[in-house]
């Protein structure tokens, strides 16, 4: 604790706490794993207050399970820290095992135990008095909406009931961290949405500092209040969800958010002239590569009137003409194939509703300039 001496107005000296009063419940700092000679994880740094949900969302492989099992306490990690509370967990000569780390775990594999009841499986490894474990169990059942199910097994339950008793039994012994591994992607698709909201409800309720790994950037964007997007055993960018969608760091950061359209150009006097006109590229030296991205739904699609475009507008450029190779209606929007005429590039347009032009059919198309990103090629 640092402390600094004041004078008082009798002359003698008043200490004051100079503490940080926001400790970071979960932090991790420089945190590095080598698995022969290969780093599956590099200088990967995080810091995660009390109710605070980040996502570390990445491809298979990137090393979020692995930094995941550091925090833990169930892998060694080869460089770095990890803290608890203000308190070093892991790090040079300083190992806390797993179970004095005060966290819960959750992962894609439900684990109950099949010959315990549900009230059996969430007062697992509960401490005190038979009436404050019954009374934690009934707490947390009622809960996840699972309170009359107490003496059923887990057979007896479907996947959702499963999930959120495993959930239950994490949260049972009043974590400071949850930890949790991909934990909803065993659920099917209609069922995940309701089973993560009310996840998330309950969290957020506890008060745990939530570390949710998976490689969904939806889950992760309807969960999190910061994401950390991980490639290739870093953590490439870190932000709340609508900086990493909408300010992406490089082609494959937008590219892992949703499908994008990309259009090449080169650069010359600091810009790139393109089919769609000329765009920015500040900074990029001349003669060099970059890459416009556009994601389908910021493309705007007008008719072909014998053979003349609209005209340009400062929103979206020149339009381009291009014919339809492909449409179909997939719900709530249409895409659009389209193969343009300069270059025969592949582009592909969203449109809400039903909108099913027959192949061959030629159309014009525009790119929303505010919309755009433009990467120098890597």
């Amino acid at each position: 604790m640092e402390t600094i001496g004041i004078a008082s107005g009798d002359g003698k000296a008043l200490k004051m706490d100079m503490t940080p009063q926001s400790t970071a419940r979960l932090e991790v700092r420089g945190l590095k794993r080598n698995f022969g000679g290969l780093d599956v994880v590099r200088d990967v740094s995080l810091s995660l207050q009390a109710g605070q949900v980040t996502g570390l969302l990445g491809p298979s492989g990137c090393g979020k399970s692995t930094t995941l099992r550091i925090i833990a306490g169930v892998d060694h990690q080869t460089e770095g820290e990890v803290w608890i509370d203000g308190q070093m967990v892991a790090g040079p000569g300083v190992f806390v095992p797993p179970e004095k780390r005060h966290i819960g775990l959750m992962f894609q594999d439900f684990a109950l135990f099949p010959h315990l009841s549900v009230g059996d499986n969430v007062a697992f490894g509960l401490s005190g008095t038979r009436t404050e474990k019954r009374q934690r169990v009934y707490t947390l059942l009622d809960k996840v909406g699972l309170g009359k199910f107490v003496d059923k097994f887990p057979h007896e339950l479907s996947g959702g009931e499963q999930q959120r008793v495993a959930l239950a039994r994490a949260l049972a012994p009043k974590p400071s961290i949850m930890l949790m591994d991909e934990p909803f992607s065993g659920l099917d698709n209609r069922l995940r949405d309701g089973i993560r909201d009310e996840a998330l409800s309950i969290l957020k309720e506890e008060g745990a500092a939530v570390l949710l790994v998976t490689h969904e950037p939806e889950e992760a964007m309807r969960m999190a209040d910061e994401i950390a997007l991980m490639r290739a055993g870093q953590i490439v960018q870190h932000g709340a969800p609508y900086n990493l969608y909408n300010a992406p760091v490089d082609l494959q950061a937008a590219a892992f958010f949703s499908d994008v359209n990309v259009i090449s150009g080169v650069v010359d006097g600091a810009l790139t002239q393109t089919a769609f006109g000329q765009f920015l590229a500040p900074g990029v030296p001349d003669g060099s590569t970059v890459d416009i991205v556009i994601r389908p739904q910021h493309l705007k699609i007008d008719f072909d009137r014998g053979g003349v475009g609209p005209s340009p507008t400062l929103d979206h450029g020149v339009w381009a003409r291009g014919l339809v190779k492909r449409a179909r209606f997939i719900g709530k929007e249409s895409l659009v194939e389209f193969q343009m005429e300069r270059d025969g590039s592949i582009l592909t347009a969203s449109v809400p509703s039903v909108f099913l032009p027959k192949p061959d059919t030629p159309l014009w198309i525009a790119i929303r300039r505010d919309r755009c990103f433009v990467f120098p090629r890597r």
